[in-house]
């Protein structure tokens, strides 16, 4: 037979290159194979349904949309809406005139069509304002790009920053699988710094200095920092002075600062506060040109949770006016991103103001949802933290928990002669003993030697003890089971 034309040793390496994530694909996949044998042959395991605590994905696990943003998005969708007099008693009245007003901005009043590769300009100037009121610092639309969700900007400024292997990033560890993924894509270097776990994952500004300058010693062109704040998957938020000390070291050393603030809306705790490193870099006085900077901001992952919306942006300061152009040129390989996305977006920058009609119900969502967050928090990290060697950081923002575990010898013992990570280990043996699903901290990445995995806060409530109790049985048979 002749040869095939397409073989897998025949695409780009780089995409072989990537991670599967074996592991965490392993989980899923048994855990899809459960929930079909439950649903076919119940009591054939012992629970009766599966805690999906992988997925950070908030109205897949039941939480309802916000209604003042859907209402709009409805009336932009179908306008004809706007014309039928029962309309005024079934929508809000500022629904109905904030859909107006964007309907104005399109061509024959359609969501339908394309918009401006850079997103539509009247949605980017209410997103501006947006955020000029969020950080006390102007902000120029024109420095906005609206985006389908904050991973393909995130992908844009990969292309920009990286020319060849010897271009490298700091990355933190651990953190979302898209950045490491997006740089092997690219061909750079991932230049990996530690979060640490014993100040609640902050950055260490000592080992980010070494990890940089290791990296220069080797040749290595480094271009970039990026800082998740909140965290993912730590759910840490920073503290205000290691920002400062963040935005000092990226402008003393040329490095363009990345930062992923799309967990902004989602904190969990009294004590911490959601502050920009664009408000950041303002106080301190940084000026246009003393730091280059990319905000990265999406409507699936604040209290919100609209994931299958696929709206997002990035906001650029600090850039050139012909190094702009190209971050244009880029932007511009695709027509434009989602209108019901962008539309959005708008939204979230900008939502109700206390003189709306739906402010108060809108205040009373907002504030419910993250106040169930906060609950859920609170009662798996106490509960966590009471385990034989589990330690727990505070959950402070974003939806998650990062457990760290001191699994025993034997049970990593176990782990290897089945040739897969002790935390996956772990992890498979709680979803067959509970049907609790999580993910893998080996996923994200760890200090060499330490093991975690990540569990969202996003269950039901009232689902709670039921993954506390399951919970805790299984952990305390695991470790007398391979107790040393």
């Amino acid at each position: 037979m002749a040869p095939r034309v397409l073989t897998v040793d025949s695409l780009n390496p780089k995409v072989l290159a990537l991670a599967d994530h074996l592991g965490c694909d392993a989980i899923t996949r048994r855990a899809e194979c459960i929930q079909k044998e439950i649903e076919t042959k119940p009591g054939s395991h012992p629970f009766d349904e599966i805690l999906y605590c992988n997925l950070s994905n908030p109205q897949s696990m039941g939480q309802k949309p916000i209604k003042f943003f859907r209402e709009v998005l409805a009336l932009c969708d179908y306008p004809h809406l706007l014309e039928q007099s029962e309309t005024n008693s079934l929508f809000s009245s500022d629904a109905i005139a904030r859909a107006r007003k964007i309907l104005d901005l399109f061509p024959w009043r359609t969501t339908g069509g394309y918009s401006h590769c850079q997103g539509t300009e009247g949605l980017r100037d209410v997103i501006a304002a947006g955020i000029t009121s969020r950080d006390g610092f102007p902000c120029n639309a024109e420095d906005i790009f609206l985006t389908d969700g904050a991973a393909p900007p995130i992908h844009m400024m990969m292309h920009l920053l990286i020319r060849d292997e010897k271009d490298g990033i700091l990355c933190p560890v651990p953190s979302h699988s898209l950045y490491t993924s997006s740089m092997v894509l690219q061909g750079a270097t991932l230049v990996p710094y530690y979060l640490d776990e014993s100040r609640g994952w902050g950055v260490r500004m000592s080992d980010l200095k070494k990890q940089l300058d290791g990296a220069r010693s080797k040749g290595i062109n480094v271009r970039g920092l990026v800082v998740i704040n909140p965290g993912n998957p730590t759910g840490h938020v920073l503290m205000e002075e290691n920002q400062r000390e963040i935005v000092e070291f990226c402008r003393k050393e040329d490095l363009v600062l990345l930062a992923d603030e799309v967990y902004q809306e989602n904190i969990c705790t009294a004590d911490k506060k959601f502050k920009s490193f664009k408000r950041i870099a303002g106080s301190m006085g940084s000026g246009e040109g003393d730091i280059s900077l990319v905000s990265f901001h999406s409507v699936s992952n604040g209290y919100y949770g609209e994931c299958g919306r696929r709206g997002g942006y990035m906001e650029v300061t600090g850039f050139n006016s012909e190094v702009k152009k190209q971050v244009y040129k880029v932007a511009s390989l695709s027509s434009c991103s989602n209108i019901s996305g962008q539309i959005l977006m708008s939204l979230v920058m900008n939502p109700p103001t206390v003189e709306d009609e739906s402010y108060t119900s809108c205040q009373a969502e907002r504030n419910g949802i993250l106040s169930t967050f906060s609950r859920c928090a609170e009662s798996m990290v106490r509960a966590l933290n009471r385990l034989e060697a589990v330690t727990c950081c505070k959950a402070e923002g974003a939806t998650f928990v990062f457990p760290a575990l001191r699994l025993p010898k034997k049970a990593i013992a176990a782990a290897e002669e089945r040739n897969t990570e002790p935390d996956v280990f772990y992890a498979l043996r709680l979803l067959e003993n509970t049907g609790i699903v999580v993910v893998p901290g080996s996923v994200f990445g760890q200090v060499p030697g330490t093991w975690h995995f990540r569990c969202t806060i996003l269950p039901k409530e009232e689902k709670i003890p039921l993954f506390i109790s399951r919970f805790t049985a299984f952990h305390e048979a695991f470790m007398e089971e391979f107790r040393d």
